[in-house]
């Protein structure tokens, strides 16, 4: 992994301002379109990554705990990562590869098992070492396991020095929740 060019500032959920807080959601929304309120408030207290130029946040990302679960074997504490977002005029300058590379750093330093992230941008994240998830995609919810296939052939893992051993071609589940289950 090579070393950051941009200073990376982790921020607790608890401790983001209102300020900073509209500032990635101008963010998100310059980069994917859509405001992503309603998106935040499915997360539980995430970790947020973030980098400014000129006082402003210019690139984001947020790390939420899940559980993933490798067929029968027991659930993995999950580094999630989401809303990775750069603004569309500051793009092609290392601020989301400086963010995922340290978004790796905290997850193995917050002590989880292993990250995880869905995306449709495979190629930039297989080039900073994640994996794509082969295997098919479920939801747990209510006792039940439900099929999640539109997800297929878009979830990535990054392992962790406490990852256990994994088997990209097995179906893999996450818990639940509103908004975008994966």
């Amino acid at each position: 992994m090579t070393s950051a060019l941009h200073h990376v500032e982790i921020v607790p959920s608890s401790s983001l301002s209102v300020e900073d807080f509209e500032d990635i959601i101008d963010v998100c929304l310059a980069a994917y379109g859509q405001d992503l309120r309603p998106f935040f408030s499915y997360l539980n207290q995430p970790t947020h990554l973030l980098i400014r130029q000129n006082g402003k946040i210019v690139s984001h990302a947020c790390i939420g705990e899940r559980w993933l679960k490798q067929k029968d074997d027991p659930p993995m504490r999950t580094a999630y990562v989401e809303a990775v977002a750069t603004h569309p005029e500051m793009r092609r300058k290392g601020f989301a590869s400086d963010i995922m590379q340290r978004s790796v750093m905290e997850a193995a330093k917050m002590d989880f098992e292993l990250a995880a992230l869905c995306t449709g941008r495979l190629e930039f994240y297989s080039r900073l070492g994640w994996e794509l998830w082969r295997g098919p995609l479920y939801c747990r919810k209510d006792g039940k396991v439900l099929p999640c296939f539109e997800e297929e052939d878009n979830v990535m893992i990054y392992k962790l020095s406490r990852s256990p051993l994994l088997d990209l071609s097995a179906p893999l589940s996450v818990e639940w929740r509103g908004g975008l289950v994966w």
